[in-house]
């Protein structure tokens, strides 16, 4: 055999196995996903640490073994400086790598009582919902940027809430009510639910996340009671006993099942009220961001799964 053909057959094996791999590992990871009732996402913030490109977070939540990816539109937003059918074929390669973008990290101030603000806010969601439409993403947050310092009326959160659903009915782009529990606004779970459930949009749901929960003083057994399939995603995390509530932060985000959230309860109230979403993995501990971000990726769903599973027996 002449060294071209050998190169041949090495580079055909090589790539031939690289597929195999990622194919196992889909297998495998949609199986679970069959079994457990769950799917699992990767939020980029949980490598964005490590300073990729999308298209790179794109290639390891694949080869790691995820249906669903979670990006941020400022990640997106770089991608359409590029103009052309830049967007278009990001869209392409997440469906070639069997991607769903099930939800995107937006930051538009939707809530303000400056009305010049709440505007300019407005201007930016129907640019990133329509970015997300190019993409192919599903959904977008809004969470209640620009009055995390204000205790705000829900009444007055309700109706600005709706005009977001209405614009991404609109743009084919709905609008998930995210609860930060850092927030004076929208920290408590009663209120987000009120929120979602007074707006009168079909399209109104729920974006929740184990951190948020906690740091907003809320009862995770309140959960159960909630109409599941108004969750559309829920950001998988968990956190230490110390430090405390008080001073716990972001930072302090560890892998499912490493800290002391209540996540078996959790996943049983998830399946008892009927959610249908999806599970994202965010984190942003730096010591995460340090390390190679396929086995960040790879560790934290199978610690998801590791901690689902806990649940079912």
């Amino acid at each position: 055999m002449n060294n071209a053909s050998d190169f041949s057959r090495r580079t055909f094996l090589a790539v031939a196995g690289a597929a195999w791999m990622g194919a196992s590992l889909g297998q495998s990871a949609l199986a679970d996903e069959k079994k457990s009732g769950f799917r699992y996402c990767l939020n980029t913030s949980t490598i964005s640490g490590q300073k990729l490109t999308l298209h790179e977070e794109i290639e390891i939540a694949a080869k790691a073994g995820y249906s669903a990816l979670e990006p941020w539109t400022r990640e997106i937003d770089v991608v359409a400086k590029a103009g052309g059918t830049a967007l278009k074929d990001l869209g392409k390669l997440l469906s070639d790598k069997g991607l769903v973008v099930e939800s995107v990290i937006g930051f538009f101030d939707y809530l303000s009582d400056d009305e010049a603000k709440r505007t300019k806010g407005l201007e930016q969601a129907r640019r990133d919902m329509d970015s997300c439409a190019q993409i192919g993403a599903k959904r977008i947050a809004a969470p209640p940027v620009g009055v995390t310092g204000a205790e705000m009326p829900v009444s007055k959160c309700i109706e600005r809430y709706k005009v977001v659903c209405e614009l991404g009915e609109k743009m084919g782009v709905p609008a998930e009510l995210e609860l930060w529990g850092f927030s004076k606004t929208l920290s408590k779970l009663q209120d987000a639910v009120q929120v979602v459930k007074e707006c009168g949009h079909p399209q109104a749901c729920l974006l929740l996340d184990v951190f948020h929960l906690y740091k907003g003083g809320n009862n995770f057994a309140d959960v159960k009671s909630i109409d599941g399939s108004k969750i559309t995603c829920f950001h998988m995390n968990d956190f230490p006993a110390d430090p405390p509530l008080a001073t716990v932060t972001d930072a302090h985000r560890i892998y499912p099942g490493d800290g002391v959230a209540p996540l078996t309860q959790l996943f049983k109230d998830l399946r008892a009220n009927g959610f249908k979403g999806v599970l994202s993995l965010e984190l942003f501990n730096r010591n995460e961001w340090k390390r190679d971000a396929l086995t960040v990726a790879k560790i934290g769903l199978e610690k998801m799964q590791a901690a689902v599973a806990k649940s079912m027996e």
